[in-house]
């Protein structure tokens, strides 16, 4: 772990939930990282979407046992929180100014920074699919690889920004009410899962629900402004030097905003997988329709599940060619349901 340098610091660890949480004193203010797994391992660094951390955003995934063994064996995970986004936050100061996106990313670099990291590989679920997008842009040499779930890349809509301003004043005067965690939970997973008048809402959804109480609104506030007033990356997305995997669901109010940020990337070193029946948190919604395509694209990476590959990697990444045959359609379970792919890995 890095010593503490200028305005960039530890501020405070703790045990939570099996990893060790830490609090990072950045140039942009206080943000959480949990920590899970052996920090010799290559590291995994997720971002979640707004109201959720890593235990609302990512537990499912990581409950899947394949795709645990998979991230587990091969990573060091660091769970990155939206700053006061982190279980048991306070609410933060009105005195303390509101983070750009660029002041969100620039964060990411300062954590690396603390834990002394090299190239990471990414996971983002939708507003922090923008961020560790934005961030690779930005830090181009300090990313090996984008995993990125219903991502964001143009600013918001003119719809999507009356919205977000709609939740934004329900959260600054009535908190964390019914009405804003029905707008989250549609903004998170398809209609099915959400169940109505006839049918109940799936134990994800109740799951989800109960843990949006845990947050502090001033502090889901303050994230939404951020990501609201986020800029087009559009025309930045050709200066990534890594490649990317996209997971969105069919059902996901960003679903064109994926497949737009896909068109934009260089073909022979990304690829979409729509998932069907699905919202935009795939990590919970549908973690298991993440699994092949996960694989496949981290073989690219030298990295294996336990039952192929013995060893525990160490060595920093370092991308290798992928053969066009590894990220093929049917390699990546264009015929497996629910998972349907596009792609095209011509190196």
């Amino acid at each position: 772990m890095g010593e503490s340098s200028g305005s960039v610091s530890i501020d405070v660890e703790r045990i939570s939930l099996g990893g060790k949480e830490h609090f990072i004193k950045t140039r942009h203010g206080r943000v959480s990282v949990a920590v899970f797994g052996d920090q010799e391992k290559p590291a995994l660094v997720t971002y979640p979407d707004v109201a959720l951390n890593h235990v609302s955003c990512f537990q499912g995934l990581f409950f899947c046992p394949e795709a645990a063994s998979l991230l587990l064996h091969n990573f060091c995970i660091y769970h990155i929180s939206p700053p006061g986004h982190e279980l048991g936050a306070a609410p933060i100061s009105s005195d303390v100014p509101i983070p750009s996106v660029n002041d969100l990313a620039d964060q990411i670099a300062d954590v690396l920074d603390i834990f002394r990291l090299g190239p990471v590989m990414c996971l983002g679920v939708t507003a922090g699919a923008y961020i560790l997008t934005l961030f690779a842009i930005k830090y181009k040499e300090r990313v090996a690889g984008l995993i990125l779930v219903s991502p964001l890349c143009k600013a918001p809509s003119w719809m999507e920004w009356l919205y977000n301003k709609v939740i934004s004043n329900l959260l600054y005067f009535y908190g964390m009410c019914g009405l804003v965690k029905d707008c989250l939970l549609q903004r998170y997973f398809s209609k099915e899962v959400r169940g109505s008048a006839q049918v109940p809402e799936s134990d994800i959804v109740q799951a989800c629900r109960s843990l949006l109480d845990e947050r502090q609104s001033e502090n889901v506030w303050r994230f939404l402004q951020s990501i609201n007033g986020r800029y087009d990356i559009t025309e930045e997305l050709h200066r990534l030097q890594c490649r990317t995997l996209i997971f969105v669901g069919e059902d996901s109010p960003y679903y064109s905003d994926a497949v737009h940020m896909t068109s934009k990337l260089d073909r022979r070193y990304s690829a979409l997988v729509e998932v069907q029946a699905c919202g935009s948190v795939v990590t919970e919604e549908q973690p298991h329709a993440m699994l092949i395509p996960m694989e496949y694209f981290f073989i690219g990476y030298g990295l294996y599940r336990p039952s192929q590959f013995t060893g525990s990697p160490r060595s920093p990444l370092s991308p290798w060619c992928i053969s066009p045959d590894l990220l093929s359609p049917e390699s990546m379970g264009v015929k497996l349901k629910p998972i349907k792919t596009r792609v095209s890995m011509d190196i």
